[in-house]
């Protein structure tokens, strides 16, 4: 089973250290991910609505939660606000619509996907022209309090950001009415974020890294985004070997053993159960050192593609 775990946020709500992710898990396998993740200790589902997914996925929760293999109350499900519903008017009907497709009441979490709005084109998540995505110029503080208003109305219990710098997140900290719990953030060994994860937990926050398997099998096209695959790194499997553990649960438990969560996605039961097992070792020091000098600040999911890195709001240009 795995570890119940928790970090408290601000808010006081608690989220469980080790979460799925669901980013590319198809239909067809995704429910039985669910089950199989919910029957092996997980507590803390990871969604977008951006991923495709999200029907799919209410699929194995309304399953799991009918034959009561978990109470509702003892998940914590998240989701993200698109990068095409900035506008103020279009942050109700974007959670609606996530709530509706995973058949649930409520979100314990909601995150803004990124800082950078798109035009809301009917049916098309990445609307383009001339190859570069069409920007929206709504500013995310805008969005952000219309999301307040998502928790005032019950909808979400906690609201938070993914993929912001530290000053996007300064500005939000200073501004907002209701501060956000958690920022998200890709996290592993080529990207370790130590800055990032030091400022986040300054201020109270939670920090939850993704790709913590460095996403080797990421969509986007090959060449100088092309990701490294850190479990066929040999720092990666010679402690793998000398803790008996796979290298998978090396890179996960890299990131458990920084005080944060973490979301390793997969729709392969045995490879979600034995994800779960990084609770019963820990890294030594000198292990955490050699697997921190792999940093290269290398993005495994990059944001800078169809013209996105030249959005205003683009927030890696500061990293």
């Amino acid at each position: 089973m795995a570890s119940t775990t928790c970090l408290t946020l601000p808010s006081g709500k608690r989220m469980p250290q080790l979460g799925l992710g669901t980013w590319l898990s198809p239909d067809g396998l995704v429910q039985e991910a669910i089950k199989v993740a919910i029957d092996n200790g997980y507590r803390h589902i990871d969604c977008a609505y951006f991923y495709g997914n999200e029907g799919p996925i209410g699929e194995g929760l309304e399953k799991v939660l009918k034959e009561g293999r978990v109470k509702r109350e003892d998940l914590f499900i998240v989701s993200k606000l698109w990068n095409s519903y900035h506008a103020p008017e279009d942050v109700k009907p974007a959670c609606m619509e996530t709530l509706r497709l995973l058949r649930l009441d409520y979100l314990n979490l909601y995150l803004m996907h990124s800082p950078m709005g798109i035009k809301n084109v009917k049916g098309d998540l990445l609307p383009q022209k001339d190859g570069k995505v069409l920007h929206s110029d709504v500013d995310y503080m805008d969005t952000w309090k219309a999301m307040e208003k998502l928790v005032d109305e019950g909808l979400v219990k906690s609201i938070g950001v993914a993929n912001f710098n530290q000053c996007q997140l300064e500005r939000l900290l200073s501004e907002a009415r209701i501060k956000p719990d958690v920022c998200q953030l890709e996290r592993h060994i080529y990207q370790t974020q130590k800055k990032m994860i030091a400022f986040v937990k300054s201020k109270g926050m939670a920090f939850t890294g993704y790709s913590p398997l460095t996403s080797p099998k990421r969509p986007f096209p090959p060449g100088k985004l092309d990701p490294k695959n850190g479990m066929e790194d040999p720092v990666v499997k010679e402690i793998a070997k000398k803790h008996g553990k796979s290298p998978a649960q090396i890179l996960i438990r890299f990131n458990i053993q920084a005080g944060i969560a973490t979301i390793p996605k997969s729709e392969t039961p045995a490879h979600i159960i034995e994800n779960s097992k990084v609770f019963d070792f820990c890294l030594t020091d000198d292990e955490v050192k050699k697997l921190e000098s792999l940093h290269c600040g290398a993005r495994a999911v990059a944001w800078d593609i169809v013209g996105m890195g030249e959005h205003k709001y683009y927030p890696f240009k500061t990293q």
